[in-house]
């Protein structure tokens, strides 16, 4: 095997300890390296991977022994740490949302095209294996073209653990940019066509959660492909009911806890100090392990001429004409390890991400249209998506 991926990490929270499991369990990736604010994080972080620590993510940019960086900090710094990355002449790999406006994803591409380094933004859900499995049938003619998408998707998201800044939409906090994403990326990917057009409503229900928890956007394609996205953060019902109780991670769930995301904040005397109990310096390297099946976000249908096709946690549920049936695919060895597949071929053989900084920037412009459509009462043209 070539030598491992050096891999420093910019951000030690939530979002790194989701993405731990598949940096532990993958032998291309060597994480060597770590900035963040929190002292007690960097500690952590030292002593379970012998690895050098940094107060700036500039300096961790700076770092020769640095091959990439993950970037999962808050949203809205994605941008200044990315451009810092690929100054220092770092791969990147950026959670989504890739920034919070047109002009920082602009920016980012270009810093990264000049320092002649890969942009990869993930992890988002069309880098889980059943969307990629339902792509690949519509790709194979057997069921005639895609002309309808259907997503949607209802979970206790507001009522997480959550910093003033995640219930900020202006700092990127809410649904739009951190779930609608998710539904977007599906949606492109599915389709196989630009997006034209959004027309969307959003819902604040909750005065004390003062941000977009919920809402319903249609999509237009080129060809005449439509998906309509419906999302609710608010707690109530739960449509991994409709995936066997299987969580969005792929792990399974109790039905039994419904409702334990109020409680828990009902209670809480501090809700700032129980997010960060969420975080890997109170959780360590071991967090987020145990069998999976793979990820999902909510239920999805492709709408072919001769088929529906439904991305589940084992497979792609077919319902044709005459048969319904599973497509199956085997649990996975390594969760989410398709994204370190895309970014170790855009850092060991100079390959373009499919997840590249341009498809990152087509969906920070349809979560922008959905809150404008919803300010505004009108449908939005869109004008930069790529294929």
């Amino acid at each position: 095997m070539a030598s491992p991926l050096r891999l420093g990490i910019a951000g030690l929270g939530r979002a790194f300890t989701l993405m731990l499991p598949t940096f532990l369990a993958d032998r291309r990736v060597r994480l060597v390296a770590a900035a963040d604010a929190r002292r007690e994080n960097l500690a952590r972080f030292a002593a379970d991977f012998s690895a050098r620590t940094y107060d700036d993510v500039a300096d961790l940019a700076r770092d020769p022994e640095v091959d990439a960086i993950y970037i999962a900090t808050p949203h809205q710094f994605h941008a200044a740490h990315a451009i810092a990355a690929a100054r220092g002449g770092k791969h990147i790999l950026v959670e989504k949302p890739m920034a919070l406006s047109l002009e920082e994803c602009g920016a980012m591409i270009d810093a990264a095209r000049e320092a002649g380094v890969h942009i990869v933004v993930g992890h988002s859900h069309s880098f889980d294996a059943p969307v990629a499995l339902t792509r690949s049938l519509i790709a194979s003619g057997r069921f005639g073209p895609v002309r309808m998408i259907t997503a949607l998707d209802f979970t206790d998201f507001l009522y997480r653990p959550r910093r003033s800044e995640e219930l900020d939409t202006a700092a990127g906090g809410g649904a739009i940019f951190n779930q609608a994403a998710h539904q977007i990326d599906v949606a492109r990917f599915l389709a196989g066509a630009p997006a034209l057009s959004v027309r969307a409503m959003t819902g604040r229900w909750d005065a004390a959660r003062p941000t977009e928890g919920a809402y319903t956007a249609f999509l237009t394609f080129a060809g005449g492909l439509a998906a309509s996205l419906t999302y609710s953060g608010y707690g109530h019902f739960d449509s991994d009911e409709f995936s066997g109780w299987i969580a969005e991670s792929g792990a399974r769930k109790d039905p039994g806890r419904y409702g334990e995301a109020r409680r828990q904040l009902r209670v809480a005397a501090d809700e700032t100090a129980m997010r960060a109990q969420q975080g890997y310096g109170a959780l360590g390297a071991a967090s987020g392990a145990g069998e999976r099946l793979h990820p999902h976000f909510g239920l999805v249908i492709a709408s072919c001429e001769r088929a529906d096709l439904r991305p589940t946690p084992e497979g792609v549920m077919i319902y044709g004409d005459d048969e319904r049936r599973l497509e199956p695919l085997a649990p996975p060895e390594v969760p989410r390890r398709e994204v370190m597949d895309e970014l170790c071929a855009a850092a060991f053989e100079n390959r373009p991400p499919l997840h590249s900084g341009r498809w990152g920037m087509a969906i920070v412009e349809i979560c922008r249209a959905i809150l404008q459509s919803a300010a505004e009462r009108r449908e939005i043209p869109l004008a930069h998506q790529a294929p």
